[in-house]
């Protein structure tokens, strides 16, 4: 079943089960996003992908990689509500990630090269949106990685911050982080050869006394 709605005035058609983010993708149609990877769950964390959408008399702005389709709607991928969210969430990523290569230039891309906000780490890299621990654990089946604390403390690591042998070494977190933040993070999660021997040590010690 197809569903028929509008993006940007053009008349488009998606399946029953798109979001707005893959039925503009699939037409070309640009939406900048960071946290989105069609291997995975949709989050909306990042809020680049925020669009406005009208239906009647009255209009929101959504995050279009979590929103479904719907008959008759109209979606606008360049008002002026959206171009203020995304030059404030590109400014608030030049703030929390100044060292991302990547989003300097996506933010360049888009107009913004400079942030109001204060500078808390020059060289941090990660955006914390879950986009490597989402793979770890639906693609790959484990869950080496996790998004620890809360609030502004968030960070990526091994669950309970303790370097885990559950990672196996795949890669697939790097491979997907929009940042390239995973790969500095990569020892933190498994920890160096000595910590991850000491830890199995003690494991299979545990498991001789219990048994």
């Amino acid at each position: 079943m197809k569903i028929t709605f509008k993006i940007n005035d053009k008349t488009v058609e998606a399946r029953t089960g798109w979001t707005v983010l893959e039925t503009a993708q699939h037409y070309g149609i640009d939406i900048p996003t960071l946290c989105h990877h069609e291997s995975v769950t949709p989050s909306g964390a990042c809020r680049l992908c925020m669009v406005e959408l009208k239906e009647g008399n009255w209009s929101k702005l959504v995050a279009s990689c979590i929103y479904p389709v719907k008959e008759g709607i109209t979606i606008y991928t360049e008002t002026e509500r959206v171009s203020n969210v995304r030059r404030w969430v590109f400014e608030m990523l030049l703030s929390t990630c100044p060292a991302s290569a990547k989003i300097r230039q996506m933010a360049a891309n888009y107009g913004v090269a400079s942030t109001r906000f204060p500078i808390s780490n020059p060289d941090n890299k990660c955006m914390v949106c879950g986009l490597c621990s989402r793979v770890c654990e639906e693609v790959v089946g484990l869950s080496a990685i996790s998004v620890v604390d809360r609030g502004v403390h968030k960070k990526i690591g091994a669950p309970f911050l303790r370097p885990t042998d559950v990672c196996v070494a795949c890669g697939c977190c790097v491979s997907v982080c929009p940042t390239g933040a995973m790969q500095s993070f990569f020892d933190q999660v498994r920890g160096e050869p000595s910590m991850r021997l000491t830890q199995l040590t003690r494991q299979s010690a545990q498991e001789v006394k219990t048994s």
